[in-house]
């Protein structure tokens, strides 16, 4: 029987790594969450999901009068702020470490878990041509268009995990691992983590 574990995947945006996350969870057997955590959040705060959306792994304030959801969390004033939001977010990540064998994608789960002695943490990169090629494909978009994307996304990741874990986002010393998917593709850096977490004993 496999042991409980949970692998955090941070990811360049255009790497592949919501892709490596997902057939991590199909060849563990185990549930993968990434935007279901939006959701998952919305539930447990009232809030709906635009609101939790329009917020995902970003830093500002945001006025909720557009958003709120018609079913029951009330506050004072008409703003709630990033913190709280963080928070709402991170007692979701812990319930789900808490229940289940996990791949969780972002929003700071490596240090949300960090306590926690049954994950592990992965930095999925890869080399700025091979990002531009998979977003231009993925999105229909020219491969300019491509990389400012890639950049103004990176620096969102950037500043909002920075911001929350005091830490530093994709530098190696922060992750168990990183791997850059161009090198193996999407199936073979999979099995590549796999391995690596088998050969750690994280698996059984």
């Amino acid at each position: 029987m496999m042991k409980k574990i949970i692998i955090n995947v941070g990811r360049q945006f255009g790497s592949g790594g919501k892709q490596v996350a997902l057939e991590l969870g199909r060849k563990l057997g185990i549930n993968v969450y990434d935007n279901e955590l939006i959701t998952k959040a919305a539930e447990a705060s009232g809030f709906s999901k635009d609101f939790f959306r329009e917020k995902d792994e970003k830093r500002n304030f945001f006025s909720f009068s557009s958003f709120f959801s018609t079913h029951g969390f009330g506050l004072p004033d008409n703003y709630v702020n990033e913190n709280e939001l963080f928070k709402i977010q991170s007692e979701v990540i812990t319930g789900i470490a808490e229940k289940e064998s996990a791949v969780i994608v972002g929003r700071c789960a490596d240090y949300i878990l960090r306590n926690t002695g049954f994950t592990l943490d992965v930095f999925i990169c890869a080399p700025l041509e091979n990002r531009k090629k998979r977003v231009s494909d993925r999105l229909g978009i020219t491969p300019d268009k491509a990389e400012e994307l890639i950049s103004r996304t990176d620096r969102k990741r950037e500043t909002y995990y920075n911001y929350f874990t005091f830490g530093n986002w994709g530098v190696a010393s922060n992750y168990d691992l990183c791997v850059d998917s161009s090198i193996l593709d999407i199936e073979g850096t999979a099995d590549y983590i796999i391995d690596f977490a088998d050969r750690a004993g994280m698996l059984k």
